[in-house]
């Protein structure tokens, strides 16, 4: 005699018989745990692999390697450097090696080609003269995952600021302006992204210290403080000699 099925309300209720305690799982079990399919588990490894990725081999730099790169800057003076004139921002083409005495512990040395300003009369915004400088720089940076893809560094150091080349226009016509070299401190951050074991993307950003005594015709103008902000986008090449 056959048992009927459970009615709730009349509709029959259809049971699996339960897995006794020691009967082993199906395949269907193993599969399918709380909802997490068999994909799930196939992507962990892809998950680890790119994890590691992040955080191994590439363009890794060690002690007796150098850095070398070659970018541009643009150099951005801070806004209310002297009372009657403003300097704009100017960009230059830029090239910089660092050298690893240790794992993290690298010191930079920072060249460019000419930067090359606008003096601007803060009365009228009409251009005054112009104004050529060169800013060669020597930090200690302290890079903190030298053997990651990604490794972020910061460093500080001393700038000296060569001055050459004033001319004047407009309003100062027919005068004789002269600023003084400059010598100061230096701070930067920065990140290279590697490309491969050899290449990479640099960014950074610095800060200078740049401060000149400008004179016209001799007469004293007072102290231009420039103290820029210098933001850069470089390629960086990994050598060992």
């Amino acid at each position: 005699m056959k048992q009927k099925s459970p009615e709730i309300s009349g509709v029959p209720v259809n049971r699996k018989p339960r897995t006794l305690l020691g009967e082993p799982p199906t395949w269907e079990a193993y599969r399918r745990i709380d909802g997490v399919n068999m994909k799930t588990f196939k992507s962990i490894p892809m998950i680890v692999a790119a994890a590691l990725a992040l955080t191994s081999g590439a363009a890794q730099a060690a002690s007796g390697d150098w850095l070398i790169r070659a970018g541009a800057h643009n150099v951005d003076p801070k806004s209310n450097n002297h009372p009657v004139v403003t300097a704009d921002d100017a960009p230059s083409f830029t090239i910089s090696g660092s050298y690893f005495f240790t794992d993290h512990i690298a010191v930079e040395v920072l060249g460019a080609y000419p930067f090359t300003h606008d003096v601007l009369l803060k009365a009228d915004g009409s251009k005054a003269a112009e104004i050529t400088q060169l800013p060669p720089t020597v930090s200690v940076q302290y890079h903190f995952a030298p053997d990651a893809s990604i490794r972020p560094y910061v460093g500080a150091g001393l700038n000296y600021t060569f001055f050459y080349d004033e001319k004047t226009t407009g309003a100062l016509t027919g005068t004789k302006l002269s600023l003084d070299n400059s010598f100061g401190i230096a701070a930067e951050v920065g990140v290279d992204i590697a490309l491969n074991d050899d290449w990479a993307v640099n960014l950074n950003a610095r800060w200078i210290d740049i401060d000149s005594d400008a004179r016209l015709d001799g007469a004293d103008l007072g102290t231009v403080e420039i103290d820029p902000m210098v933001y850069g986008v470089m390629v960086t090449r990994k050598l060992r000699f």
